[in-house]
């Protein structure tokens, strides 16, 4: 599959990291933007560059490429996830604002009728996040909250967030073993 992954400003880039890792190892065709707030987290959070992340990905591009192939929906990109997706990015998508290569993209994936899911951390939420939410839904994305199950009983950290990315794959038809699934 030829997968857009964006990671943004938000708190929880361990979500896309561990993305990118599971699609990377599964053989999958990753593009991946991280945007400048996104490398400052990945840094902030994970303590790794964005350069470390090169050897799991086809290319890594910055938020200000606008002319870069994902740019068109003649690149043929299956899908998009943004993991994690600020509410900053939320909005912007939400209201048709193509300022950078990540709402860019998403415009695309979104008038070619491909599919979107971004990944929300954002808590509490405020009426103009559930808007945007709604927006972006009734355009055809998928909103998947980074909200982990606990039925399978995590250990650890890893556990919880293995939950949230599976459940990005399952979206995305991707076979995995990350949680245990409800029996």
């Amino acid at each position: 599959m030829k997968i857009i992954l964006a990671m943004t400003g938000a708190s929880g880039v361990i979500y896309g990291v561990k993305l990118l890792e599971v699609l990377h190892r599964l053989g999958h065709e990753v593009h991946l933007i991280v945007t400048k707030a996104g490398g400052l987290v990945l840094k902030h959070e994970l303590d790794m560059e964005v350069y470390e992340l090169r050897g799991l990905c086809f290319k890594i591009y910055g938020e200000e490429e606008i002319d870069a192939p994902l740019s068109s929906g003649s690149a043929r990109f299956e899908a998009m996830v943004i993991a994690p997706c600020s509410m900053k990015t939320l909005a912007s998508i939400a209201n048709g604002l193509s300022n950078n290569l990540v709402t860019r993209a998403a415009d695309v994936i979104l008038k070619e009728r491909r599919k979107l899911i971004v990944v929300i951390r954002e808590t509490p939420l405020n009426k103009v996040h559930i808007l945007n939410m709604l927006r972006v839904n009734d355009m055809g994305g998928v909103v998947l909250p980074a909200c982990p199950a606990f039925y399978h009983r995590p250990k650890n950290i890893e556990d919880l967030v293995n939950y949230v990315v599976g459940k990005v794959l399952d979206l995305l038809g991707i076979e995995h073993d990350l949680f245990q699934r409800w029996s």
